[in-house]
């Protein structure tokens, strides 16, 4: 079965976020991949990634993801947060991380932790 992967980048986490993908893009070419609005967009226009794409998240997006994650849709969240500008929608970031941990999703909130969940998935889909 392919990898479920959700790919969430604040504003100014959305750059790491292409280049993450970059790195990643024959293994993340397998996977089944959902984003919210806006980082859906780019990685496909600039990494060539098919995405099903959500709402933005301040629009509801991070709830659209939830709401996967909770019915079990999605294997791996990587959300690049970017913790030093607040979010107007913080209570939606939080319930989102909070799911993960509920329903124990790995969840990976910046770039290195990225590369680790990654790397460990791409491993595991060549058994």
């Amino acid at each position: 079965m392919k990898p479920r992967i959700a790919l969430i980048a604040h504003d100014m986490k959305k750059d790491d976020m292409i280049t993450l993908a970059a790195e990643y893009v024959d293994f993340l070419r397998g996977c089944h991949l959902t984003a919210t609005g806006t980082t859906g967009g780019r990685l496909a226009n600039e990494v060539g990634l098919t995405i099903d794409r959500k709402h933005s998240g301040p629009f509801g997006g991070d709830l659209q993801i939830g709401a996967m994650l909770v019915e079990g849709e999605i294997d791996a969240v990587i959300f690049l947060r970017d913790p030093m500008t607040p979010q107007p929608h913080e209570p939606d970031i939080n319930a989102l991380v909070r799911a993960c941990d509920v329903h124990n999703v790995a969840c990976a909130t910046n770039v290195s932790t990225a590369h680790l969940l990654l790397a460990q998935l791409r491993t595991a889909s060549r058994k």
